[in-house]
């Protein structure tokens, strides 16, 4: 075990990882409270302060542990999820579909900037690893957010998604995965399902999105 290498990954994935957590939290709750919801906004969650969303076990001690016993082949975490009250949205069942998916888009437009960030320093000619590691580090973080977040299932955003768009008793039924949702969630990652099948090609996708976007910035520096 290379504790000098964890002491250094740790220090670039730091920042990026509070910033996706934060932003896609505090995005969910904004929104909620657009759309007429302020149960987040009176709990503090409508905030960029981290603290307010970091949660002990899922967003600071589970990824260690699984980084450092996988080394780093496995990991997985979670904030402190922002409590909605969906009924008291103006529009219910459209904007349940725009809270979810408020978290998700937060991550991506971060994935972009940290992008934009790679390619002004590489530009510039700054080389320092450190800070283009961050960029990475960025990048990739908030397209794992952005990507894995989407996926069909309560709790997950992607499965809030469709409950909104399903018929009312469907979407009734959907919902009630949504007590065990967390454990299939868990029980398709171990197994390899979700890794194959939703986040590689999704990730290889935002990927290519994100490169077309960022290539007439690129060219500036041609």
């Amino acid at each position: 075990m290379d504790i000098a290498n964890i002491i250094q990954t740790i220090a670039i994935y730091a920042l990026p990882v509070l910033f996706a957590i934060t932003v896609h939290e505090a995005a969910h709750g904004y929104v909620a409270r657009h759309f007429g919801d302020n149960t987040a906004a009176m709990l503090g969650r409508v905030t960029l302060n981290p603290f307010k969303h970091i949660d002990p076990i899922g967003t600071i001690a589970m990824p260690l542990f699984l980084y450092i016993v996988t080394q780093g082949a496995f990991l997985f975490g979670y904030a402190k999820p922002v409590p909605v009250n969906f009924g008291r949205l103006k529009n219910p069942r459209r904007d349940m579909i725009l809270v979810a998916l408020a978290g998700p888009a937060s991550n991506l437009v971060q994935a972009l900037l940290w992008g934009a960030g790679f390619v002004v320093l590489q530009g510039v000619g700054v080389q320092e690893p450190f800070f283009t590691g961050m960029c990475r580090a960025g990048v990739l973080v908030n397209v794992i957010m952005f990507v894995f977040n989407l996926f069909p299932l309560p709790p997950l955003d992607g499965g809030r998604v469709v409950t909104g768009l399903l018929p009312p008793k469907a979407a009734m039924a959907y919902s009630r995965i949504e007590p065990w949702g967390f454990f299939i969630v868990m029980g398709l990652v171990v197994a390899g399902v979700i890794s194959n099948l939703w986040m590689r090609p999704l990730m290889s996708v935002t990927f290519s999105a994100l490169d077309a976007v960022l290539s007439p910035l690129a060219a500036l520096f041609r």
